[in-house]
């Protein structure tokens, strides 16, 4: 299988391919490193649109090498510069021909050192991609022989969750890394009342943390159950005033993964990412999975029948 980075000509290049290279060593599998340029115009009148074209082309060589700087000598990887009207377009096509298992990608340039942030090509690959997706922190950077640790799955005890639980174990499991399940209260701070109302919301917090551990022990118990188990199996709720606060609370390590779903409002076979799992794929001070439901539903039956 292979891990193909969606490779930039600007300074989200680095973060992207540090990513790149800790998926591809964690999973043993092949790396291709890909930009994309446009396909020449039809020859005008003057030579500024042979120009430019040769610009795009120089551009996307520079890149190429830069990238293959980065790639440390004793995990091979091929390099590709493909052409297509779009970006997010010419990125699928290589990942069919190619079999890739995951779409890599950095963050904007406009985001905030540290966070995921959407640029034009992920906001498009976020709704369109039939293939799990991995976003890069801005700046992400990782010692070379790094490898995944452990993959924390944002869990929101709804319909599907479970599945995507359970396929995430098994892609835990494959790396020899620690699953953690981690459910997210976000509770805006209340203003001064005689109390009441603060007492009623501390009481449905509180039961709603009751039923989530509930719901999580549960969905532990199936992960239990797969042939092949992930080194560690932890469950935890991250509890803050926004979404920030709530994401931090749960505590992150190197060599984390976070894994988020697709709206149940999409379609099926391709990510389509709802305004909960885009909050949490913000705050996240580590590189980010987005998986379709139909990925889920495939990795899911891959784990429970012990298929690599």
């Amino acid at each position: 299988m292979t891990v193909l980075v969606g490779l930039s000509r600007d300074e989200r290049a680095p973060a992207a391919v540090h990513l790149g290279v800790l998926l591809a060593r964690s999973l043993d599998d092949d790396l291709l490193v890909c930009t994309v340029v446009p396909p020449p115009w039809p020859p005008g009148m003057g030579r500024v649109d042979a120009e430019y074209q040769d610009y795009l082309d120089r551009s996307a060589q520079e890149a190429i090498e830069r990238a293959r700087e980065l790639v440390p000598p004793d995990r091979p990887a091929a390099f590709v510069v493909a052409r297509a009207r779009s970006t997010p377009v010419g990125l699928l096509d290589v990942a069919q021909e190619h079999g890739a298992r995951l779409l890599v990608l950095g963050s904007s340039t406009a985001g905030v050192l540290g966070r995921v942030a959407f640029g034009s090509v992920a906001d498009r690959l976020l709704h369109t991609s039939p293939l799990p997706l991995v976003l890069g922190p801005r700046g992400f950077r990782c010692r070379r022989d790094a490898t995944v640790r452990r993959v924390t799955v944002a869990y929101g005890a709804t319909d599907g969750a479970g599945e995507l639980v359970v396929a995430v174990a098994g892609m835990a499991a494959r790396v020899g890394a620690a699953l953690r399940v981690a459910s997210f209260a976000v509770r805006p701070h209340t203003p001064l009342t005689a109390g009441v109302g603060s007492r009623a919301e501390d009481a449905v917090a509180s039961e709603w943390t009751a039923d989530v551990e509930r719901a999580q022990c549960a969905v532990l118990k199936e992960v239990e159950r797969l042939p092949r188990q992930p080194s560690g199996l932890e469950a935890v709720v991250g509890h803050g005033t926004d979404w920030a606060g709530a994401i931090e609370d749960i505590g992150w390590d190197d060599g984390e993964l976070l894994a988020v779903g697709s709206s149940t409002a999409g379609p099926i076979e391709r990510v389509f990412i709802g305004s909960r799992s885009s909050r949490i794929v913000r705050h996240s001070p580590v590189p980010v999975v987005v998986v379709p439901r139909g990925a889920a539903q495939a990795l899911a039956e891959r784990a429970e029948n012990d298929v690599g």
